[in-house]
């Protein structure tokens, strides 16, 4: 037969679960931090004259152009260069700057630089900033012009080339020197 009293058990967990509520319930607050002189210095104020705009439930969006819009040899450009078996240098630069707003300016240097196998290692580039993306295709004998106006980039050298016309002057050597520094040795193979 069962008792209609709880049971020991029962009532010391009812004790518990009673005590545990309303311990969540008490909570104390703490007092509000103290603004400081020093502190309220330190942080600066927020512009007065930035305007934003809500985008979506928790986004603030500023309402300006980004460094990159507003300078575009600061854009950020992920370039993979279609693998051909004769891509250049020239085929290259003409699609980094395919959607930049840039063209590539023709000329005697530039044909020069355009006509340049393109390396393996830069059939991928980026993420990367435009300038240094154009520069890289180039290579380091290479000065970029921006001309922001028309929109046009240009290269320049920046080391003359050899002229191919003059031979460079080939090492002189004596017919006995040469004999002596490299004796011919015939010996007997087993």
């Amino acid at each position: 037969m069962q008792s209609a009293l709880p049971s020991h058990c029962t009532a010391r967990n009812s004790l518990l679960l009673a005590a545990a509520l309303t311990a969540g319930c008490a909570t104390t607050l703490s007092p509000p931090p103290s603004t400081s002189s020093h502190t309220a210095q330190s942080v600066p104020p927020p512009p007065a004259d930035v305007q934003v705009v809500r985008y979506g439930r928790y986004t603030l969006v500023e309402l300006a152009p980004t460094e990159a819009q507003r300078n575009l040899m600061l854009q950020v450009v992920d370039v993979a260069v279609p693998e051909t078996l004769h891509a250049t240098v020239g085929d290259a630069l003409r699609h980094v700057l395919q959607r930049s707003g840039y063209q590539l300016c023709s000329g005697p240097q530039t044909d020069a630089l355009n006509a340049l196998p393109l390396p393996a290692a830069h059939y991928q580039l980026g993420p990367i900033v435009l300038r240094d993306a154009l520069l890289t295709l180039a290579g380091p004998a290479w000065d970029l012009h921006a001309d922001d106006g028309a929109r046009r980039v240009c290269f320049s050298q920046l080391i003359t080339p050899v002229d191919p016309v003059t031979p460079l002057p080939a090492p002189v050597q004596d017919a006995e020197t040469s004999a002596e520094a490299f004796p011919l040795v015939e010996e007997a193979q087993p």
